[in-house]
């Protein structure tokens, strides 16, 4: 998209600051609001399913997952929201209760749909990657039930597809987050 050149980009406070209501959301990229479309069943079905299976097990250790409602500011104009994130070593949550978006997330992951798949696998991968606090970034496509890790590295990252029968590996918080949990329908 490219943005009218009259128009002044956004900074990630100020996109933080509004109040858009609640039937929509958006996200701030690269200065500009942009809307984002809601997403279909399979994909809601399977973000829950990661969301859900995370909070038990990280229940009482040092990390957190949060769903898609809390944002990750990327840069000063960049604030994305991924469908799951979880951050380690935060403030205690008393502290947070003011907090819309966090910036140094330790994992994220994104579940692809058809109209977002480019999008995430490109220029919110390319932005991910430059948060030194991220050590995994995974994408599942839910219709063919595929994931894509990628695993931050000493030589840089490592990026491998397979079948989601392996489930998710995030060897940072030493867990798997089995295929049968991501895609279960009940």
């Amino acid at each position: 998209m490219r943005p009218d050149p009259a128009y002044r980009k956004i900074t990630a406070d100020e996109f933080l600051a509004m109040e858009f209501g609640t039937d929509r959301k958006f996200e701030l990229a690269d200065g500009v609001i942009v809307m984002m479309a809601g997403g279909t069943e399979p994909h809601a079905w399977v973000q829950g399913n990661i969301f859900v299976w995370l909070r038990t097990k990280l229940k009482g250790t040092r990390c957190r997952p949060y769903g898609p409602d809390m944002a990750v500011r990327i840069t000063e104009t960049d604030v994305r929201y991924p469908d799951v994130s979880i951050f380690c070593d935060q403030r205690p949550r008393d502290e947070l209760t003011e907090v819309r978006a966090l910036s140094d997330p330790t994992v994220v992951i994104e579940v692809l749909s058809p109209s977002t798949t480019t999008l995430d696998q490109g220029t919110k991968l390319d932005l991910y990657e430059t948060l030194k606090s991220i050590r995994t970034i995974v994408f599942v496509d839910p219709i063919n039930e595929m994931l894509r890790t990628r695993e931050r590295t000493a030589t840089g990252w490592y990026d491998q597809m397979f079948s989601a029968q392996t489930g998710i590996v995030i060897p940072t918080l030493g867990i798997t987050i089995p295929h049968d949990e991501i895609f279960a329908r009940d």
